[in-house]
């Protein structure tokens, strides 16, 4: 182009040594040599690579797509595909936020190995992701949900429609993004239910079984003794009426021990002054057996469901019990509250161990699972030297009923 215009126009006009000539054909050259250098590139890569989506076909493409019916683990595939496909990337990654770090959830080809997941920036933002020659953050609402990757070859820079093409695919992958971490959180919010369930099943069969040992050991024994001496009595009434009134005397001894032991067994299965008196009431007749000094702090607490009553008041008791059996605390807090509609409870002791046995046992487990049946939580912190605190709370609103 340089030569036709100086040699061709200074012919042209009688003169290919005109110094203007010169000055014009390189200001031309300066104009057109980037866009034909750009649509070269552009017809190369389509002789190499195949013929390419347009921005607005890949946008399309994937509203189509997004609004057909795919499996959870299927969308993030299909829309990093549709990623590397628009822009031509070597390779395109998706990235998932979970908790306070990124992780690579799906790529393009698919990656061999596992990648190390990428903490969060200040302020939960973006970090620096290797490897990539552009990261765009996937928000909803204002909160980072993920990103999207490309990885184009050393010859072939980002284009700025490529570049525009990612942050639009970006601004509707934010609703997909926040879909699959809701299915992700569903599913694991389900397994944990299943787990529950069974957990609360074992442990209502346990009961089962351990009260029908209490009930065959302890007061079927003890009846089926008085039956027999009530025997005895009935044969020695004729032949030696003072020996039959002593075992009439030591039978009814035996009976009032037998209604005590069956009262205990009231009590363990839902103790009468729980539902007579409420919970500060069932909570302060019960410390007086418990062998740790116990303050109370429960005053101001009413009556509520029975169910709610009876979820905190096993809680209290299976604290008390592991501060005094298995802590080995010498003092415990027991404070009971009730606020923004909840009741509350804690037991805080004097005896600390390291976090890292903090795990949650057979005990523990189970007062999680009763209180999260009603919608509460259980929460368990502990430190060598100032004592372990074991908290919880569930919804509840105050029962005006007599």
């Amino acid at each position: 182009m340089y030569v036709a215009i100086v040699i061709g126009v200074g012919t042209a006009v009688g003169s290919s040594r005109n110094p203007f000539l010169t000055i014009v054909a390189a200001v031309v050259i300066a104009l057109v040599f980037q866009p034909l250098r750009q649509l070269a590139g552009r017809f190369a890569n389509r002789i190499v690579y195949g013929k390419r989506a347009t921005p607005y076909e890949v946008l399309s493409h994937f509203s189509e797509r997004m609004a057909d019916t795919y499996a959870t683990e299927d969308v993030l595939e299909r829309m990093t595909r549709i990623l590397a496909e628009g822009t031509g990337a070597t390779k395109a990654e998706t990235w998932l936020r979970i908790g306070e770090e990124l992780r690579p959830s799906a790529a393009w080809p698919e990656q061999v190995g596992v990648k190390t997941p990428v903490p969060l920036g200040a302020d939960a933002e973006l970090p620096p992701l290797d490897g990539a020659t552009r990261a765009v953050p996937v928000r909803h609402q204002g909160e980072l949900l993920g990103a999207l990757t490309v990885l184009k070859p050393p010859n072939e820079p980002l284009s700025t429609t490529e570049d525009k093409l990612m942050n639009d695919l970006a601004s509707q992958a934010g609703l997909v993004l926040r879909n699959v971490r809701l299915t992700a959180e569903l599913e694991s919010n389900l397994q944990e239910l299943r787990a529950s369930r069974q957990r609360l099943v074992r442990a209502q069969d346990e009961e089962r079984r351990k009260l029908e040992r209490n009930l065959h050991d302890g007061a079927q024994q003890q009846l089926v003794a008085l039956s027999v001496k009530e025997r005895l009595a009935e044969g020695l009434i004729e032949r030696d009426p003072q020996k039959a009134k002593e075992m009439l005397a030591a039978i009814q001894a035996d009976t009032v021990d037998a209604i005590e032991t069956l009262r205990d067994f009231a009590r363990g299965i839902y103790p009468p002054v729980l539902a007579d008196k409420g919970l500060p009431a069932a909570l302060e007749s019960q410390l007086r057996k418990t062998t740790v000094p116990v303050e109370l702090h429960a005053d101001a607490v009413g009556r509520y469901a029975r169910e709610v009553e009876a979820a905190v008041y096993f809680c209290c008791l299976e604290a008390l019990q592991n501060a005094s059996k298995h802590a080995g605390a010498c003092a415990v807090v027991l404070r009971v509250s009730a606020d923004d509609g909840r009741l509350r409870f804690s037991v805080a002791d004097d005896a600390g161990f390291e976090s890292k046995r903090l795990a949650m046992g057979t005990g523990l487990q189970g007062m999680r699972d009763r209180l999260a049946a009603l919608g509460g939580d259980l929460d368990v912190s502990s430190e060598p030297g100032r004592g372990t605190t074991v908290s919880g709370w569930v919804p509840a609103t105050p029962d005006g009923s007599p």
